[in-house]
């Protein structure tokens, strides 16, 4: 019994260190923009998953031929998102070996297909989170991995999309509050510049997060579309069923 109960008190304090280390001591979540139907924005997105999270990350839910669905031809898919080796019918798997993630990053990399929809958390939706984290990286020389993130701190993934961003670091405002020293997060100054601009740069992670957030639930927009049309029919009905009914009262009275 006594066993039993450490147990579970272990689980809860490492379910409690995850929830501390994946936003506990975080700064706010910016808003991420809404993408999920600009088929423009969803495609240069799924160009970037494919060319940057890939590698690490599997999206096992997920069929290639799916994206069809934000305006890609088959013919498309394959000349510009398929590995050599795979079928537009496959699911989208990382090409990483499990293993060497082990080795490399202490544990395997998660699957990517419902991340916007599994981080949504009170201070905003999973979109909110992933676009917050994504421009948030900088380097820290302490840290394996030599990179550290203001929305997950002491995060195992390095920054992939260094290159496109560049080297920045935060700056911070240091007050006392009762006695102690509180840093509070200012802004960023650039070190080394990127490939992008740091508009370019947000604009690339929204298109890349308004992705994610549509492979999450790729019938959304077909969902919300019927639903449309639905509500309407239904106001339609209600209507031709008042002036029905109007009109059999009439002739009584």
């Amino acid at each position: 019994m006594k066993k039993l109960i450490l147990s579970l008190l272990l689980a809860c304090g490492l379910i409690a260190g995850n929830a501390l280390a994946s936003g506990g001591n975080s700064i706010a979540w910016d808003k991420a923009p809404v993408k999920t139907t600009d088929l423009a924005a969803l495609q240069n997105g799924a160009k970037m998953f494919v060319n940057y999270c890939l590698n690490c990350h599997s999206a096992a839910y997920m069929r290639y031929n799916r994206l069809t669905d934000i305006g890609l031809t088959e013919q498309q898919i394959k000349d510009n998102l398929l590995f050599t080796t795979d079928k537009v019918g496959d699911t989208m798997k990382a090409a990483i070996d499990p293993k060497q993630a082990k080795d490399w990053f202490g544990a395997n990399p998660p699957d990517l297909t419902v991340i916007a929809r599994s981080r949504a958390g009170h201070e905003g939706t999973g979109a909110d989170y992933l676009y917050t984290y994504l421009r948030t990286y900088y380097r820290d020389e302490t840290k394996a991995t030599g990179w550290n993130n203001l929305a997950f701190p002491n995060v195992g993934m390095p920054h992939v999309l260094w290159e496109l961003q560049g080297d920045r670091r935060p700056v911070f405002n240091t007050k006392t509050e009762n006695g102690h020293e509180v840093q509070t997060f200012k802004g960023w100054e650039q070190i080394s510049p990127g490939t992008m601009t740091p508009q370019q740069y947000d604009q690339a992670v929204g298109d890349l997060v308004g992705y994610l957030q549509w492979m999450g639930e790729p019938a959304q927009n077909t969902r919300v579309r019927i639903g449309v049309w639905v509500v309407l029919f239904l106001l339609g009905l209600m209507f031709i069923a008042w002036r029905l009914n109007a009109s059999f009262w009439k002739e009584v009275h």
